[in-house]
């Protein structure tokens, strides 16, 4: 539910051009994210639209009137000027002041999968193409249960087979996990357009600063056990241009390497970009208040990790791209 905001005296215009930036919210399972997007902006515009306004303008008009003690056979009629409100702009004619905004949405998950979910306002639709276009890296925990196939390799797909799972130890499922993140860092190394046997390619490395060039298949950049009770386990793993789809994959793919059959229960999203769990705004904090501190909570990291990959078209190092773009995008948030 969204914060009623009281007796504040705030006036919803200046409110309004401060929805400009970045947040992110947390996506529970089995919701759509386009109806996650559409709760925050229907919560938006009930805050936005609680709050004070323009008093409707005025205009003089000129009634008419027979002049008092005047026969009534008189033809003179007098003028009266009077000064009225335009009832074109009185709220139970025209209706709320807002009626929508524009909600940017980061990377999707899909309805299965949950976790942090970027949005976006007036200019953090643009920082969000930015984002996008350089390839950071995503942190997922995906959970798995050994002993059955599904067609869809979630547990809520049709089964296919059942398997034994009992020969599966930890280790066998560590060496798994070794071999599979070796095989993605080398496609890594060969899409990064760098010289494998390079001392910039080992620096960047190090760094953690190794992208795609262009458009890659999905790259896993690190994947470890967090968690191991058979039949279910728990892993951690890092990786850029993924779908959720793809890691229950993943799941099942690890099953049939340890000569077995797996099925993923969950996928969280823990860390989209630099937006971790702690920065997601649960539902019930889906309102104006919330949402303006977590713009303003991520303003300064946002334009930190974007000037480390020269994206100075948007932030600039004094500030004034974040004001240039406050000052040209309020069209954007109508």
């Amino acid at each position: 539910m969204t914060g009623v905001l009281q007796n504040t005296g705030r006036y919803a215009p200046a409110v309004l051009r401060s929805l400009q930036g970045l947040f992110a919210v947390y996506k529970p399972p089995g919701v759509h994210w386009k109806l996650v997007r559409d709760a925050v902006e229907t919560n938006l515009l009930k805050d936005l639209n609680s709050l004070k306004h323009p008093a409707p303008r005025k205009q003089v008009r000129f009634l008419l009137g027979g002049g008092e003690g005047r026969e009534s056979s008189s033809t003179e009629l007098a003028l009266t000027a009077a000064t009225l409100p335009v009832l074109a702009d009185h709220p139970l004619v025209k209706g709320p002041n807002y009626t929508q905004l524009k909600v940017g949405a980061g990377h999707r998950l899909d309805v299965k999968s949950s976790g942090v979910f970027v949005l976006g306002l007036g200019y953090g639709t643009k920082l969000l193409t930015n984002m996008y276009n350089a390839n950071f890296t995503k942190d997922y925990t995906v959970c798995g249960l050994f002993g059955k196939a599904t067609d869809d390799f979630s547990d809520t797909g049709r089964l296919v087979e059942k398997t034994t799972y009992d020969h599966i130890i930890r280790d066998k499922l560590e060496r798994i996990l070794a071999v599979i993140q070796g095989t993605h860092q080398k496609a890594l190394l060969a899409y990064s357009g760098v010289d494998l046997k390079s001392q910039e390619a080992y620096e960047l490395a190090v760094e953690g600063l190794l992208r795609p060039l262009d458009k890659s298949p999905p790259i896993i950049t690190g994947i470890r056990c967090l968690h191991f009770a058979p039949p279910e386990f728990t892993l951690q793993i890092q990786c850029l241009n993924e779908t959720q789809q793809y890691l229950r994959k993943v799941v099942h793919e690890i099953g049939l390497e340890l000569k077995s059959s797996a099925v993923c229960t969950h996928v969280r999203r823990t860390r989209d970009n630099f937006f971790g769990l702690d920065d997601a705004l649960l539902r019930t904090h889906w309102n104006l208040d919330n949402i303006l501190k977590a713009i303003e909570d991520s303003r300064l990291r946002v334009e930190t990790e974007l000037k480390k990959l020269d994206l100075q078209d948007t932030v600039t190092d004094s500030g004034e791209g974040w004001r240039q773009l406050e000052s040209t995008a309020g069209a954007d948030l109508l």
